[in-house]
């Protein structure tokens, strides 16, 4: 199964997807102050590129621009958590029961094959890291929801916000199984053309995944260093 990726046409794009996936994956840290100059230096673009990619990551929520302090990762915490996964959880459960009702059978049987293809990498380690784009089980599941609107929302709105709670904080530990059966569960549904069920897995997965998140949270330690 060919899986389509984003692919940089141009060295803009290719600076904004690479700032993005630091910032995502803690490489630049929650809450670090951006510096076009230093930025500049760092990815060997001009500062006009740098300032163009900082425009594009405010409008996807992983940059804020605050008076007297300048450009900056968001900080995770508590609150900004629990507020995107409440919307989280009512969307992504409204995607779920569309994509019993719409997804395909090409679409569900595809996304089988997706969580086979995780089953290994959970089984040989401690993490669950999932790419961006259509090797990620929520992803795949938007899309097959068929709501453009919904589509625009959770995708180019609040994705890789969710993603950077995701990767840096609910990737790890033994949450991984756990996680990885709830979207066996939310698959079967689907797969079942249950849309009831599916919704209720999809929300319930999320809940779990909030509380989780918001317990590390509470410990430092998890943090990726920079």
């Amino acid at each position: 199964m060919s899986l389509p990726v984003e692919v940089a046409k141009t060295s803009a794009e290719k600076t904004f997807y690479s700032l993005r996936k630091d910032i995502v994956e803690g490489r630049i840290p929650s809450g670090a102050k951006l510096s076009e100059a230093e930025l500049a230096s760092r990815y060997a673009v001009s500062r006009a590129v740098i300032r163009e990619a900082i425009s594009r990551l405010m409008s996807c929520h992983l940059v804020e621009r605050k008076a007297n302090v300048g450009a900056k990762v968001v900080t995770l915490s508590s609150a900004g958590l629990i507020e995107l996964y409440q919307v989280r959880e009512a969307l992504e459960g409204m995607a779920a029961r569309l994509a019993a009702r719409h997804m395909n059978e090409t679409e569900v049987d595809e996304l089988q094959q997706l969580l086979s293809q995780h089953s290994a990498q959970v089984k040989h380690g401690q993490s669950y890291y999932q790419e961006a784009g259509d090797v990620d089980f929520h992803y795949r599941i938007v899309q097959g929801s068929k709501n453009q609107h919904l589509i625009n929302v959770l995708i180019d709105g609040m994705y890789h916000l969710v993603r950077m709670y995701r990767v840096q904080l609910g990737m790890a530990g033994p949450r991984v199984t756990t996680a990885f059966d709830e979207h066996n569960q939310i698959a079967l549904a689907i797969a079942n053309r249950d849309e009831e069920l599916a919704e209720m897995l999809m929300r319930r997965h999320i809940l779990y995944s909030r509380n989780n998140i918001k317990n590390k949270l509470l410990t430092p330690s998890h943090f990726p260093t920079n």
